[in-house]
């Protein structure tokens, strides 16, 4: 892999107002300014949430199944590079070991970023991709962003929210569970109430703008 690389982290996953039915991924250049959105489908945005949102499924999702593959068969995955950006597709790479050799395989851009969320694997994107698609936000955003709910969660009961979690896992509605279990954490005081969950409002539109025909 080349040498030119940026390392990125995973802000979270918001619902994206210029494609319906699609979420907009957001990756932060570390230590830098930059953003990254890219628009990502219903089944990759609700396995990427999970994870942000430690919501263990009750059957093993495809990333999961392919983590557990990993494991299994003794295989290490390294790094992503998301190395290239042609009409409006993201494309990135997996950087794959073993005991015996190293590989490397083609692969979505949101698969990568589920697969290296579950394997604590680094995340890279190359210059050049941030030159062509990176955008700054001026407020402050620093923090994951989570799905954003439907509505507000926060006047619901601790019993009510456990109910509702365990409602929308059941129905594998996953971005809904990745929200009750934010608001879980609040109640229970294992995240606080002005930590950064989503984008601001300007922030959000900046996000959604700068992702019309950025895709996975």
């Amino acid at each position: 892999m080349t040498d030119n690389k940026i390392e990125m982290d995973v802000m979270g996953i918001t619902y994206s107002q210029i494609q319906q039915g699609a979420y907009a991924l957001l990756l932060r250049q570390r230590n830098g300014d930059l953003r990254v959105p890219i628009v990502v489908g219903t089944s990759e945005a609700q396995s990427i949430a999970m994870r942000l949102e430690n919501v263990i499924p009750p059957r093993p999702m495809s990333h999961d199944l392919m983590v557990s593959m990993f494991h299994a068969f003794g295989i290490s995955l390294d790094e992503v590079l998301i190395y290239g950006f042609k009409d409006g597709v993201f494309m990135s790479r997996l950087k794959l070991s073993t005991n015996e050799h190293d590989l490397e395989l083609e692969s979505r851009t949101s698969d990568a970023i589920a697969l290296a969320l579950r394997t604590n694997a680094h995340i890279y994107a190359t210059q050049e991709v941030l030159d062509k698609t990176g955008f700054v936000i001026k407020d402050s955003d620093d923090g994951k962003v989570a799905v954003k709910p439907k509505r507000s969660l926060n006047d619901l009961t601790l019993e009510e929210l456990q109910r509702k979690l365990e409602q929308a896992v059941k129905k594998e509605k996953y971005e809904l569970a990745a929200s009750i279990q934010k608001a879980i954490n609040i109640k229970l005081g294992n995240e606080p109430h002005n930590s950064p969950s989503s984008l601001d409002e300007q922030g959000e539109n900046d996000a959604t703008d700068a992702s019309t025909e950025i895709t996975e």
